[in-house]
């Protein structure tokens, strides 16, 4: 990112010293060893973001996601035509929603259909969901934890949480620990696809002053999702949802000075992001 003469988001050693403090605070009472396997991979991984502009990526490379590279679907993918299509090697989910609402049909589906897989998939859950989420190793479905706790301060402290797994830039949302766990998993190229990000051009206020966000994705919302997304952001103003966009579009910076640190190529491959920190490159 291009440094200006004044940047206001830059912290000051007070405030990285606090950061830190904290974090480290983190460290040794929020975070377990991550076990999941470290290796070499020849492949690249592709991350599949849930983004509208994921069906054109689908339509013009499906059969090359679904052979030739190995991919990672997040969120609702699994409720969709499209995943048996895609078979991908690895899943993750982080919001809280997946593990505090069984009784979501929503959600009820998307475990079913996770667990029923007849192919090789790895599910990444976040630590805390250890108790709470239903998902068990199946035949042919693999579970592993990840830390989804945000560090910040120092950039070594967060080079050194980084690298052990045990933390991660906040995760504000899905992509931030998908990055985060492909680069634990040892992969050195790693493709973004699905990730408009387009948020700020969906947002409005209505005469009640309740924020409105519409969140397009690459498949038809449920009803009973819209909703639920729609009540989710009448509980926070304004400053509330784009300071959570801040933190977001923040940590791909961070993870973007990461990997260049560890030697790894981050490519964004979706049209039209509004992600700023990787370098372009389309699929194959």
């Amino acid at each position: 990112m291009t440094k200006t003469a004044f940047d206001p988001t830059r912290d000051g050693f007070a405030m990285r010293l606090a950061k830190s403090i904290k974090s480290i605070g983190k460290l040794l009472i929020s975070t377990h060893k991550a076990r999941y396997p470290h290796s070499r991979h020849d492949r690249p991984l592709v991350i599949l973001g849930n983004g509208p502009s994921l069906a054109d990526t689908i339509a013009a490379h499906g059969q090359y996601i679904s052979s030739e590279v190995d991919a990672m679907a997040v969120n609702f993918a699994a409720n969709t035509p499209e995943f048996s299509q895609l078979r991908p090697r690895y899943y993750i989910l982080a919001d809280p929603h997946f593990f505090a609402n069984p009784d979501d049909p929503n959600v009820a589906r998307l475990l079913h259909n996770i667990s029923s897989v007849d192919w090789p998939m790895t599910i990444f859950l976040p630590f805390a969901a250890r108790h709470s989420c239903t998902l068990q190793p199946g035949e042919h479905l693999s579970v592993e934890y990840y830390n989804a706790v945000g560090i910040e301060g120092f950039g070594a402290l967060q080079r050194m949480a980084f690298n052990s797994r045990r933390g991660m830039p906040r995760p504000r949302n899905v992509l931030i620990p998908a990055i985060m766990t492909g680069i634990g998993m040892g992969y050195t190229d790693i493709f973004i696809t699905g990730a408009d990000h387009t948020w700020t051009a969906t947002l409005a206020v209505d005469d009640q002053n309740h924020v409105l966000s519409r969140q397009p994705h690459y498949y038809k919302e449920d009803g009973k999702e819209e909703k639920r997304i729609r009540n989710e952001y009448h509980k926070y103003p304004l400053h509330s949802i784009l300071y959570s966009f801040y933190l977001a579009f923040k940590a791909y910076h961070t993870i973007a000075d990461y990997a260049t640190y560890r030697g790894i190529n981050i490519y964004n491959a979706t049209p039209g992001s509004m992600i700023d920190a990787f370098a372009r490159r389309p699929l194959k």
